[in-house]
């Protein structure tokens, strides 16, 4: 039962930055912009928090230090997506591609350190929170394993998407008129535009909330998760978040439930790595670390076809004359 609890504390730790980051592209690709620039942002959003919590000794400058250079990345997105009309595809991979190149270099440069940073210092990192009676309830029969081990002992980060973000983000697209005009500039650009809306302002929006929660997703791989950046270090979690948003039809919920199938089999892994099974023995390393990617596989596979994106997703918007 206890190794149950804990399979599913590390389900919830490894969800919330792909929880964060398919909000994320569900907000581009809402309004019409294809997003695969997720991995990049959630990169560099990493290194930047990381070398500016490791400075400051203070991880939420950390925190805006990553929600600034995401952000920064999600508008030149947006400039050359939205102002210039440039293939959407093109402008994202090279936004993780230069993520990639850029923050190891800039971490040679300043740390030299192999491309990564130091470790940070304890007052420049988010811990876990105990919340009150953890401790006293640790004995009771599932209540306590529930409370000590799903509920309390989380970064104030996991607590912030669980409890406002999620929430947060649901009843914005859904019962706020940024949200219908969202849904609006995403479905019928030039009907959003004869009805007085600014296609493109809507789109700048989405992207710089985008661009924010991507900087939330890269801090807590950095600042909380490892304590450090490492060269990679989001190792395809940018994608995987975007598969889980294919997967939940670009809904907040069924993209949250996506994120939750992906951490577990992710959970799964880590808990399978040199452990020897009946029968077939002790699985290598290899075929353990595929079982992510391949569910993935499986779950789109299943569920892509009858997944309806927005219908002028990709489709740069000319305004008619």
């Amino acid at each position: 039962m206890e190794m149950f609890f804990s399979l599913l504390d590390s389900t919830v730790r490894v969800a919330t930055p792909l929880v964060l980051a398919a909000l994320a592209g569900m907000f581009s690709e809402r309004s019409g912009v294809v997003d695969i620039s997720l991995e990049g942002k959630m990169l560099a959003a990493a290194f930047a928090s990381a070398a500016a919590a490791y400075v400051t000794h203070n991880p939420w400058i950390g925190l805006l230090a990553g929600m600034m250079a995401a952000v920064s990345l999600a508008m030149v997105h947006a400039f050359v997506s939205v102002t210039y009309n440039g293939n959407q595809l093109i402008s994202g991979m090279a936004i993780n591609t230069i993520a990639s190149g850029i923050t190891p270099v800039l971490a040679l440069a300043w740390f030299q350190q192999g491309g990564n940073s130091p470790q940070l210092p304890d007052d420049g990192r988010f811990h876990e929170i105990a919340l009150p009676f953890a401790d006293a309830l640790r004995d009771v029969p599932v209540v306590g394993l529930v409370y000590s081990k799903l509920i309390s002992g989380h970064s104030i980060l996991v607590y912030l998407t669980v409890f406002i973000v999620i929430p947060l983000v649901t009843w914005v697209l859904y019962k706020t008129r940024f949200g219908l005009r969202l849904r609006a500039v995403g479905e019928n650009p030039h009907a959003a535009d004869t009805a007085g809306i600014s296609v493109a302002k809507v789109r700048y929006t989405a992207l710089f909330w985008g661009g924010m929660l991507c900087g939330m997703a890269g801090t807590y791989l950095s600042v909380y998760q490892t304590g450090s950046f490492i060269k990679e270090m989001t190792a395809g979690k940018g994608f995987l978040a975007l598969a889980a948003l294919i997967f939940g039809k670009w809904r907040p919920v069924p993209a949250v439930i996506g994120c939750l199938l992906f951490a577990f089999a992710d959970a799964i892994q880590i808990r399978l790595e040199g452990v020897a099974l009946p029968v077939v023995g002790q699985i290598p390393s290899q075929a353990i670390a595929v079982i992510p990617y391949v569910l993935t596989v499986l779950l789109l596979a299943g569920f892509v076809g009858r997944a309806l994106a927005p219908k002028a997703i990709g489709v740069p918007f000319v305004k008619s004359r």
